[in-house]
């Protein structure tokens, strides 16, 4: 009997417990009528909302005409905020009322006469907004509307002949190939032509040692603006003239990108999904001869020249002898060399983001993946990124912000060399598959040590293919991977001194940075004899970069006695400790182009095949002292002088300073232009 008992009073508490979580999720219409306090008037078209406890908008609705609101509330433990201009924001709890009238208050400071005005701020990075019509620099900025609809997977891609005076080149199509970016042209104290990136306020490193790929680093760079997902970006700002990239010292002697990704928003959770896709195919080639035609001009170029026939016993290339069928048919086809490359290439790129938050805690979380093949056989991209961004407002003094970033990059590249110029030059009458002495086509590769074209050269320093070889082989079976992962960390806090006057700021960054590149150029494609070290020739090179960059910022923002005088001033405090490690393996002659790994059993007896390793540290400190002062709206001028310390150079060279100034008049601003009224500002 106790036992029904008990089991009765649980089933009846499971049951109460389940309507009561039915009733809190069943949606409440809410009535009221909105009045003002001293006439006792209706208030038409004031805004009703319900908020949750972290202050987010959950829904909202307007009074109308009679002053009269009915609001579906989702949660009877919120809040009802009720606004109106000129009025004080009356918030009350709900507290499971279906009615609730609501007395607002005029706010007497309200209605004084009150000049609001609204610009675009500009920043060069180092943490000093200025309202865009008094900046004295010159910028290009590109907003993320202008980014969202191009199917690039890299904003250097984004970027090509959308900014004024920024040149944006690459000396090859396949994806994940680096391109150059110039602005301003080329000048260089530093030993690098590409500008400095500064992401959300902090330097982005996109310069990889030259250890980590021992001769080949500056070629294919590893394309560290990969790791930037365009669709992350809110905004791309270029500083172009000295005066404005002077603040950043001897790093930005080639011009400033400035890049602010994506925050969170106030209000509900908001999931976002993007796709975008294209397909590319090459151009269509420059007319080349077929194998007839090419078979039946050079001899004819040969006998023009000196009057003597071609010596087809020497050349056999030219002899298309049926009764020598080796030579017959592997030089007796109409072979379209650049065709057997070439392969249509796309992009699909997918992203899923979610932004949200209230009044203390916003976010913004994406998650995204790249795949796109490229036009060349052999060659394609994969990436995965993610990002979190997250701003939390401690107090109404300090704010805290996080933005943490996670890429991995896979890249197939073909091998070091022009794949395509060889392609184009190789004789069109010879076969891509070796026919054997009976005529019969095999599936290896013909891939002769020399032809009449001469042969295969390799350039140790560069570690490139150079002369003639197979070029369907080596898009095939040769190896160029790489594989990238990157995560930075940062943190920043907000600290309001003196509010309204002197607040400080303090970012600090982790980049941790780990690639892996591995090359193989096997026998099949250059038909070397096997006691040379060009023969399934492989490497595998590691690279490990661990950098640490903080910086510490003071804004002062007086309040002068004259309304149309204004004075910013910034001291910032700047450091950067990177370290790196990094080891090469080189090795040639395994017994087979299927062994393409260094560890397999092979050889390093020369010079350039070895074992190696080596690290490295560089620091560096900078001190920024800026401010903008402006005089009656109309005289603007800013100046700063920068300090820099880098362990990079000698010591009698270590320190440096960097003095800009730049000035701004508003022409519009003076007597003799009020007259134009048609003219705003200039």
């Amino acid at each position: 009997m106790k036992k029904i008992i008990f089991l009765s009073l649980f089933c009846y508490g499971i049951i109460n417990l389940i309507s009561v979580q039915l009733f809190a999720q069943q949606k409440v219409i809410v009535r009221g009528k909105v009045i003002d306090s001293k006439d006792k008037s209706t208030v038409i078209g004031a805004s009703v909302f319900e908020t949750d406890k972290d202050g987010r908008t959950v829904s909202g609705t307007q009074t109308d005409i009679d002053g009269n609101y009915a609001l579906r509330v989702s949660d009877m433990t919120n809040k009802i905020s009720v606004s109106y201009l000129g009025y004080v924001t009356y918030r009350v709890n709900i507290d499971n009322r279906t009615e609730i009238n609501v007395i607002l208050k005029a706010n007497e400071s309200a209605l004084k006469e009150v000049v609001v005005t609204a610009g675009r701020t500009v920043n060069n990075g180092t943490g000093l907004n200025i309202e865009k019509r008094n900046s004295t620099a010159a910028t290009i900025t590109i907003d993320a509307k202008d980014l969202q609809e191009l199917p690039a997977v890299s904003i250097d891609q984004a970027l090509q002949g959308r900014m004024a005076g920024v040149d944006i080149g690459t000396t090859s199509g396949d994806p994940g190939a680096p391109m150059s970016i110039r602005i301003r042209g080329t000048s260089s104290i530093n030993g690098s032509a590409n500008p400095l990136i500064v992401l959300d306020g902090l330097p982005f490193d996109t310069e990889v040692p030259s250890d980590f790929n021992f001769g080949t680093a500056d070629e294919n760079g590893y394309a560290q603006l990969l790791n930037i997902a365009p669709t992350d970006i809110s905004e791309i700002t270029v500083l172009k003239d000295a005066a404005s990239t002077a603040v950043w010292g001897s790093r930005a002697a080639n011009g400033v990108l400035i890049i602010n990704t994506k925050r969170g928003i106030i209000g509900k959770p908001q999931l976002t999904y993007n796709f975008k896709g294209s397909v590319s195919k090459q151009p269509k080639s420059i007319p080349l001869l077929n194998g007839n035609q090419y078979a039946t001009l050079i001899p004819e170029e040969v006998s023009n020249g000196d009057g003597n026939p071609l010596d087809i016993q020497s050349n056999k290339e030219f002899s298309f002898d049926p009764y020598d069928p080796y030579w017959f048919y592997n030089y007796s086809n109409n072979t379209d060399w650049i065709n057997a490359i070439t392969q249509t290439g796309y992009i699909q790129d997918h992203n899923v983001s979610m932004t949200g938050g209230g009044e203390k805690a916003r976010y913004y979380a994406s998650l995204g993946y790249t795949n796109q093949q490229g036009t060349t056989v052999g060659t394609d991209l994969k990436r995965l990124s993610a990002k979190i961004n997250l701003d939390y407002n401690v107090s109404s003094r300090i704010r805290f912000r996080t933005d943490i970033t996670f890429t991995h990059l896979d890249n197939n590249q073909n091998f070091n060399g022009d794949i395509r110029g060889v392609a184009y030059n190789k004789i069109p009458n010879m076969a891509i598959y070796e026919f054997d002495f009976y005529g019969n086509q095999s599936p290896n590769y013909l891939s002769p040590a020399s032809n009449v074209q001469g042969g295969f050269s390799f350039d140790v320093d560069k570690n490139k293919a150079e002369g003639t070889y197979n070029p369907v082989a080596l898009a095939l079976q040769a190896v160029n991977k790489q594989i990238g992962n990157r995560v930075l960390p940062h943190f920043y806090l907000q600290y309001d001194i003196v509010p309204a006057l002197l607040l400080s700021t303090f970012d600090v960054q982790f980049d941790i940075n780990n690639n892996k590149q591995n090359t193989f150029l096997p026998q099949i494609a250059t038909g070397r004899p096997n006691t040379e070290t060009v023969v399934n020739r492989g490497s595998d090179s590691d690279g490990e970069s661990f950098g640490v960059t903080t910086k510490l910022n003071f804004v002062l923002t007086p309040k002068l006695k004259n309304e149309k005088n204004t004075l910013q001033g910034l001291l910032s405090l700047q450091t950067n400790d990177s370290r790196y490690l990094s080891y090469n393996v080189s090795t040639s002659n395994t017994a087979s182009s299927l062994l393409n790994d260094p560890s397999d059993p092979s050889r390093t007896i020369n010079s350039d095949l070895s074992l190696r390793a080596s690290q490295g540290e560089n620091r560096s400190v900078g001190a920024l002292l800026q401010a903008q002062y402006s005089l009656l709206d109309k005289y603007i001028i800013n100046s700063a002088i920068r300090v820099d310390g880098n362990s990079r150079f000698g010591p009698a060279n270590r320190y440096a300073a960097f003095p800009s100034l730049s000035v701004r008049w508003r022409v519009s601003g003076e007597n003799f232009m009020k007259k134009y009224d048609f003219i705003d500002d200039l």
